[in-house]
């Protein structure tokens, strides 16, 4: 085995590589999906739908799910401490991006189901469709904007100090 292949160096490689695909997993559904949205083509928006539920079962929920346990596992590799300001405030950041996608998750299984229905009667979408996917859309710059000031606070690991004192 190299001589750099460390725990720490593991744990730190799939903590980033975890974060690629939260950050693409994420950013290419919430594009993908928009896109079919506005254009309007029920059968774009149906398999397009069908795409984003299942990415987030793949890829999503399980990087969700690993990315604090890594950086838990880091902070300890590392020993630094869960008190520090900058990793409270991370960690504060990264429950809110899961307080934000938890109703997205909900919102794309029911906006998947009502684009089914409506593609196997044969009907346009239903004005709630439109209503969900505006919610859907809103709370996705919360969770995308903490998120990536989360990974800048992994990254930078300012002094917070003052902020506490």
């Amino acid at each position: 085995m190299p001589e750099d292949f460390t725990l720490y160096n593991l744990l730190k490689w799939s903590h980033i590589l975890s974060a690629f695909l939260l950050f693409g997993t994420g950013l290419g559904s919430a594009f993908y999906k928009y896109m079919a949205d506005r254009s309007g083509d029920l059968h774009a928006q149906v398999i397009t739908a069908r795409h984003v539920v299942l990415a987030d079962w793949l890829f999503t929920t399980p990087t969700v799910i690993y990315q604090p346990i890594s950086g838990w596992l880091l902070l300890r590799e590392l020993g630094i401490s869960l008190n520090e300001p900058w990793v409270i405030l991370a960690f504060a950041l990264y429950i809110l991006a899961g307080l934000c996608w938890l109703p997205v998750v909900r919102l794309q299984i029911l906006m998947r189901n009502l684009a089914d229905e409506a593609l196997q009667k044969g009907q346009p979408l239903p004005k709630e469709y439109r209503r969900l996917a505006r919610f859907w859309f809103w709370l996705g710059w919360p969770a995308f904007v903490s998120l990536v000031l989360a990974v800048w606070l992994m990254v930078a690991k300012p002094d917070l100090s003052v902020l506490w004192s």
